[in-house]
């Protein structure tokens, strides 16, 4: 007990109690946003279960912050195990949720429904970037960058064929991208992988990608894709009309006339970005933006400071995954970008979402109060 008592001490005094801060401020907000996003139901459940997955986020966060990541990310290979169970479960336990995507792990006996893809963005940054430790002094030799690919399109490809859900996969993909540019894989792979993707396109767009999925990436481009809104751009059209309703202070929490009439879809998960535009304004959207931006650049300090090179690549990893989440969904919700279901961090509804966050940061914190570094983590530019 007492060294339990001593661990939790140790995770107050060099952990990153400035990034829980910005979290939990965050977190804050995004539950009073939920609760005026779902007040027009007549239930505090949504909340109820806010609080609480940010409660076990919190606990979750010093957990992690006690452990030190290096040693988590020596037992890679149970990392690819766990990555790999995780997404299996999807076969005999997956339900949609009601997004359309087999995404969501329904166990039996267990009290909410979990999104094994969340777990898994944390399980495999931290993979890579020991993959990326291991080569880093050549990383841009074909068998370094053939090794890290492999992990990343296998798991992607298991996420799709199983889960069906592109928009979770490309998270991956993402986080694989930033994590080898910033490491120092060479420009020249990226040309490559560039070219190879144009070659690839007509195959994608005719033979891969489905009709809907065609039409949700054409109309960003293309007026005449459903111009009167009420079939593919549904969502969207209400999703410019609440932003655009809002002004510049909005009409006040509780009193959105679309986010209290329910019009708005998925107001409280997907597309609370612009309830927020209508409750609150531009001053409210900013304010999201300013929170968001505040907790990357925070996962991004860390790992610059840090003289370990896995905990910079696993820092950069985080920061990535968020990133792209920031900018797809608020891209869906000013029509810049194809509505592929991504929550907004720490704001949107979602229990597993929120203590996949807190993991997350848990992992970034860990980093500051167990820097490593030496000539264990020396890093050498490739000449490649």
């Amino acid at each position: 007990m007492r060294r339990i008592t001593d661990s939790l001490r140790d995770a107050f005094k060099k952990g990153d109690m400035l990034l829980l801060f910005l979290c939990l401020i965050a977190t804050g907000f995004g539950c009073v946003c939920i609760a005026s996003a779902t007040n027009y139901m007549g239930s505090p459940r949504f909340l109820i279960v806010q609080l609480a997955a940010t409660a076990i986020g919190i606990v979750c966060y010093f957990l992690l912050t006690c452990v030190d990541v290096e040693t988590i990310a020596e037992r890679k290979e149970l990392l690819f195990v766990f990555n790999v169970f995780l997404i299996l479960l999807l076969i005999p336990f997956g339900t949609d949720g009601g997004t359309g995507n087999k995404s969501w792990l329904d166990l039996p006996g267990f009290p909410v429904m979990i999104q094994p893809a969340e777990i898994c963005k944390i399980s495999f940054t931290i993979l890579l970037a020991k993959i990326m430790s291991n080569h880093k002094n050549h990383l841009s030799r074909p068998k370094s960058v053939l090794h890290m690919a492999a992990h990343m399109i296998f798991l992607v490809g298991l996420i799709v064929v199983i889960s069906h859900d592109d928009g979770v996969a490309l998270i991956f993909v993402f986080i694989f991208i930033i994590m080898a540019f910033v490491g120092g894989v060479s420009l020249w792979w990226f040309a490559g992988g560039v070219g190879a993707l144009a070659a690839a396109m007509p195959l994608i767009w005719t033979k891969v990608m489905d009709g809907y999925q065609r039409q949700r990436i054409l109309m960003i481009f293309d007026p005449t894709v459903d111009p009167d809104g009420q079939g593919i751009r549904w969502q969207t059209v209400r999703s410019l009309r609440s932003l655009t309703g809002g002004g510049l202070s909005g009409q006040g929490l509780f009193h959105g006339s679309r986010t209290q009439s329910g019009v708005l879809f998925a107001q409280h998960t997907d597309f609370v970005f612009s309830s927020i535009g209508e409750e609150l304004g531009l001053i409210g959207c900013l304010f999201t933006l300013f929170l968001l931006c505040a907790i990357i650049g925070r996962c991004i300090y860390v790992g610059l400071k840090t003289p370990s090179y896995l905990g910079r690549m696993v820092c950069i990893g985080t920061a990535a995954a968020m990133i792209f989440q920031v900018l797809v969904n608020i891209g869906m919700c000013i029509g810049v970008m194809p509505v592929i279901g991504l929550t907004l961090p720490f704001i949107s509804y979602g229990g597993s979402s929120i203590v996949s966050m807190y993991l997350a940061m848990g992992v970034v914190s860990s980093i500051r109060a167990h820097p490593g570094g030496g000539m264990k983590s020396a890093y050498i530019q490739p000449r490649y």
